[in-house]
């Protein structure tokens, strides 16, 4: 029996798990996501910066904490030819504030407002809300003081950004977890509380006892969750420089009538957060769609002098996935597309200076120039909705005109080409 000569099928390559492709369908709404935030960003007067996707590992190590679960267990290193250790940035506010160091941004003024978009990179279980490669738009405020208006500022300016693309029902849940002065008392009680429930924790929470009691607030273990309820409030443990501050950040919130819920067990992941910390939920989604807080340390932590900052980061796939679920219209109309059909090679080759003519005039219009049957061409102008279908033949390209079908009545004209555009605009109308 002869063999087959047919050589086997390469097998199919799919996208690395937990993350994916943004298809041409979806990039309407991501551009009209992305250009939201930067008319917000641009009203509160925020800086664009970009930073690299890939950053020296010792800049997370550092701040966000090395028994961070972000640090332990989720970053993606990478070991270049000098064997430097390189990490996908996992989140966007060290990246800045290396920046901030390295450039002596402080001379842009203070306060500093920057803010930031793109791709960033945590190797955890893809689930809804949760990628690996996810894209972040963040506000950040680097200053020379601490003033709690900075903290209402990011909070505002996330929030509208939220509200600008319709997402209403949206919640602010806020708390305090102090400072380097206040918070070591609220430490000592935690650990009094958990000592007899230890055997009760998760694994990963019996760990954090002996290392960092107060990540406990932040597992997300049903059990954990159960014994929480009964710990102790930090806002308890604040000192009064901290009671005033997060005083006054709630005032400020009041003022501009931004609702908002205190959540004693909010702490954030990173160690480098101080005083407020605040997450953005929507109503029927159980992750938080924005995030931030303030970090009075960090520049310092990183070799600068000491500029106390405040910053958000807001999920993009959560916005859009929210967006797609609930059919929130935020696009508007679509401006229709004229549709050029050319027949024959003549005018296949003058068609090419008919799509410049329109785009100097500002009218849309598609082409299918690979295409040589009219029906094809015809088909695929019903097919993306074009109003009108321009039918350029051997005839037209000699007598220098052009043949305007209306695709809904099927009516046609021939109109001279050098008066198309304004006969087009007319009926556009």
């Amino acid at each position: 029996m002869a063999k087959s000569s047919k050589k086997p099928k390469a097998p199919i390559i799919t996208s690395p798990k937990g993350m994916h492709d943004i298809l041409p369908a979806d990039q309407p709404l991501w551009e009209k996501v992305r250009k939201v935030g930067k008319e917000v960003a641009d009203y509160y007067n925020f800086l664009k910066i970009e930073t690299p996707i890939l950053e020296k590992e010792e800049l997370f190590n550092r701040p966000l904490g090395e028994i961070s679960e972000v640090v332990e267990k989720q970053m993606f290193i990478l070991k270049s030819r000098g064997s430097d250790g390189l990490a996908l940035r996992p989140e966007g506010t060290a990246p800045i504030v290396r920046s901030y160091i390295e450039h002596g941004l402080s001379h842009l003024g203070q306060p500093l407002k920057l803010y930031y978009e793109g791709p960033m990179f945590r190797y955890e279980q893809p689930q809804a809300g949760r990628f690996r490669q996810f894209h972040q738009l963040g506000f950040e405020i680097i200053s020379g003081d601490n003033d709690p208006v900075y903290d209402a500022q990011v909070i505002i300016a996330t929030y509208r950004f939220l509200q600008y693309l319709k997402l209403k029902d949206t919640e602010v849940q806020i708390n305090s977890t102090g400072c380097n002065k206040c918070r070591p008392n609220f430490k000592k009680k935690l650990v009094e509380y958990y000592k007899s429930k230890e055997k009760l924790l998760c694994a990963d929470d019996r760990h954090r006892l002996k290392i960092n009691p107060m990540r406990l607030l932040d597992c997300k273990v049903d059990k954990c969750i159960e014994l929480k309820k009964d710990s102790p409030n930090i806002l308890d443990s604040l000192d009064s420089d901290c009671k005033k501050h997060f005083k006054k950040v709630l005032e400020f919130l009041e003022e501009v009538k931004l609702p908002y819920s205190l959540n004693q067990f909010l702490v954030r992941g990173f160690d480098y957060y101080t005083k407020t910390v605040f997450e953005i939920f929507h109503q029927g989604f159980n992750f938080a769609i924005a995030a931030g807080g303030r970090y009075d340390y960090l520049v310092e932590m990183l070799g600068g002098r000491q500029s106390p900052g405040v910053g958000s980061a807001t999920g993009l796939e959560r916005i859009v996935e929210i967006i797609k679920q609930k059919n929130i219209s935020i696009l508007g109309k679509v401006k229709p597309k004229l549709y050029l059909i050319h027949i024959g090679d003549l005018a296949k080759a003058k068609a090419l200076a008919i799509v410049e003519m329109f785009r100097e005039a500002g009218m849309d219009i598609h082409e299918a120039l690979g295409k040589d049957s009219l029906r094809a061409q015809l088909k695929s102008a019903d097919k993306l909705g074009s109003p009108f279908a321009l039918i350029f033949g051997q005839q037209e390209a000699f007598e220098q005109s052009i043949i305007i079908r209306d695709m809904k009545s099927g009516a046609q004209e021939t109109v001279p080409l050098i008066k198309v555009v304004n006969v087009l605009r007319r009926k556009l109308r």
